[in-house]
């Protein structure tokens, strides 16, 4: 009986470990690297042929049964759309006339992957003025010549999106919870994370001598909460939550779950992936983490009371 029992919590936990696998930074970031970078000419491909939308609402990509989705387009007399495909590893690019373009994602330089997207949209008559250089990254290399980022493992590109692909439905029951306006969860490809915000409905004022970025991005106050794979400067997987404009003294506030806390170089609330991914039940986890950042920054921003009630 006992052993019966035993293997039972084994079993359950063997599949949970699997449902949220691991994803060490240092392992997979030669293939994050290049992934982002390629992420990025698709994302600016939406970005010029998109009208500019509250909040850069007409930026992100979204997750997709096989990866990620740029969602349809316009451009000349043509609809389309770029599927990164994480399966089978590769870009599809397919027109509303029944038209499809692939470029394989392997290992090779981004400039060789830029050259050959854009030769293959060019063909289709899809001709996007667009911008060659990444944003919000250290030391932006232009596209056309990008032979540093060359990197691609399919398995570690493959485990990302399946976390990824979890992480969004668990963003969406959060996302479903709040009354007031909230954002769609939304991949970003300039910071390489997956969020969503909800909105107190009242304008914000950007900082003075604010970007453009963070003047569309920061013109209204709101509570985001999100996952990312890590970066030189925080050098593993996590969630991460903030409130903007920051309310005073929100570093203070003790939230939960255990593991979460305030992180001052980041200057935002931090939640390890691994203790997500060790947690007994990691999506109620993922779910304490957010209604807490988010009852933390909203409470002292004096939001509606009735914002602050969950659906």
């Amino acid at each position: 009986m006992w052993l019966g029992r035993m293997g039972s919590v084994i079993a359950a936990s063997t599949i949970r470990l699997a449902e949220w696998p691991e994803l060490p930074y240092e392992a997979w970031t030669p293939t994050m690297e290049t992934l982002h970078m390629k992420l990025q000419v698709i994302g600016k491909v939406r970005l010029a042929l998109t009208r500019r939308e509250p909040q850069w609402a007409n930026v992100p990509l979204y997750l997709t049964a096989r990866g990620l989705t740029t969602s349809p387009m316009w451009s000349g007399q043509t609809g389309f759309a770029i599927d990164v495909d994480l399966i089978d590893h590769e870009v599809v690019v397919g027109l509303n006339d029944g038209r499809v373009e692939r470029v394989a994602l392997q290992a090779r330089p981004v400039a060789d992957f830029y050259h050959e997207l854009i030769g293959r949209l060019r063909s289709l008559d899809i001709n996007p003025p667009m911008t060659t250089t990444p944003s919000e990254v250290t030391n932006p290399i232009p596209f056309p010549e990008d032979t540093v980022h060359a990197a691609y493992d399919p398995e570690w590109a493959h485990r990302y999106w399946r976390l990824l692909a979890r992480i969004d439905l668990v963003l969406k029951e959060h996302r479903g919870r709040f009354r007031g306006k909230v954002s769609p969860v939304s991949f970003w490809w300039g910071t390489f994370d997956l969020a969503v915000a909800r909105f107190s409905g009242r304008p914000a004022q950007p900082p003075t001598g604010s970007g453009l970025i963070r003047r569309v991005g920061g013109d209204a106050e709101q509570a985001c909460v999100g996952f990312w794979p890590g970066n030189e400067q925080f050098r593993e997987p996590a969630f991460f939550a903030y409130t903007y404009p920051k309310p005073a003294g929100i570093e203070q506030v003790t939230i939960g779950p255990q593991g979460a806390g305030w992180n001052p170089s980041i200057g935002e609330f931090i939640l390890p992936y691994e203790s997500v991914r060790q947690s007994t039940d990691p999506r109620k986890t993922i779910l304490d983490f957010a209604e807490s950042t988010f009852q933390a920054g909203a409470s002292r921003q004096r939001w509606d009371p009735a914002l602050l009630t969950p659906y």
